[in-house]
């Protein structure tokens, strides 16, 4: 089999209008889908990171582009150290590493449908998983505002939520709303020195927190973050913006995080996020994976927690696009999420997000790439 024609699809879907509104709305509508086509009629599909820069990331991934006509695709983690050697210099970190990502979830997707396997049976995962899954909220201007998003939640099934704010008072009406029996979770998205983390670490501990995400600026200062966690009364955890199996060690040696959180379209894609579960299991930590995504990188997601051991919740975004990058709903009930059983990734893009909403310069104006 030989890898015949590589499409690459900037696209600017825009989430649903909903109320409260966010002001991190307009920025978190862009996408980049990649679909490998082969001389078997088998298509793979997989997903970049996008946000901020989508045009970049697309140019790296046409400079791959050469190395993969002619290829052969059902050798996954043999063909990405091929394209992360000849990008070396530009691939270890950031566009690189998006790039290479999208490029593996597609190749992972083509090689379940060779082997006639969903993706988390051909990972080594033995049965269809219901996983555990909080939703993760956008950030609003006012804790009144939060309170009506998580009563939304709750009355959606969610049992694990997710805020994004940064004052404690929006953390303080959310536990009332929510109660004593739901988790939450807080990410404030590196905003704080180690003293000023510190501090609202403690300041947070009474509202018992499932974790506090990313106190520390900037997020791979992991002595900082060992120094919150253990000071902090607070669980911390990290990872998002973390790129490789080197930097985890790194983090996990310096006991910066009792939650991990690859992310499958930043850290070089499912052959990667696989050697970061591996390594966080043998050391005891758990995984909660970045996930806010609303394609192929977050059906990924699904496979691998359904596949590896140690993994805890799966993060869904509060929020929905305009027009769905897949045919197929998610399969969300009681709290839960399954897995898709077709082989592959087992899902199928939606083609008309491709002529409706295309990416152009415009779009990326009003970004904010806090997320």
């Amino acid at each position: 089999m030989k890898i015949t024609e590589v499409r690459i699809h900037p696209l600017a879907i825009p989430l649903r209008q909903e109320t409260p509104p966010s002001p991190w709305a307009a920025g978190l509508g862009q996408q980049i889908i990649i679909q490998i086509f082969t001389d078997a009629g088998i298509t793979g599909l997989g997903e970049a990171f996008a946000y901020g820069v989508p045009h970049a990331v697309c140019t790296v991934l046409e400079g791959f582009k050469p190395h993969l006509i002619g290829a052969d695709p059902t050798h996954p983690e043999v063909l990405i150290e091929h394209l992360a050697k000849t990008s070396m210099l530009y691939g270890r970190r950031g566009l690189g590493l998006f790039a290479l990502s999208g490029i593996d979830i597609a190749l992972w997707d083509i090689l379940g449908q060779v082997k006639k396997q969903p993706l988390y049976k051909l990972l080594g995962g033995t049965e269809a998983k219901r996983l555990p899954a909080y939703i993760s909220l956008l950030r609003y201007h006012t804790p009144p505002e939060v309170a009506q998003v998580v009563a939304r939640g709750l009355e959606a099934g969610f049992r694990a939520i997710k805020l994004h704010q940064v004052d404690l008072k929006s953390v303080e009406m959310a536990r009332r709303v929510a109660g004593d029996r739901t988790e939450l979770m807080l990410d404030v998205n590196c905003p704080w020195n180690r003293d000023e983390a510190l501090d609202m670490a403690r300041a947070l501990a009474p509202y018992r927190l499932a974790w506090l995400e990313e106190p520390v600026w900037p997020p791979d200062d992991y002595a900082s973050l060992a120094y919150v966690r253990q000071g902090g009364g607070v669980p911390i955890a990290c990872g998002e913006n973390e790129g490789t199996l080197y930097g985890f060690q790194h983090l996990l040696a310096r006991e910066a995080a009792d939650v991990v959180q690859p992310s499958v379209t930043k850290v070089g894609g499912i052959s990667e996020w696989r050697r970061i579960a591996e390594l966080a299991a043998r050391r005891g930590v758990q995984i909660a994976p970045h996930s806010f995504y609303f394609g192929p990188g977050f059906i990924a997601t699904l496979h691998l927690m359904a596949a590896m051991p140690g993994c805890t919740y799966m993060e869904v975004a509060g929020c929905s696009l305009e027009t769905p990058l897949l045919q197929e709903p998610l399969d969300f009930r009681d709290g839960t999420l399954g897995v898709p059983e077709a082989p592959g990734l087992g899902v199928t893009f939606n083609n008309e997000v491709i002529g409706r909403h295309p990416y152009t310069a415009a779009a990326g104006q009003n970004l904010d790439v806090s997320r």
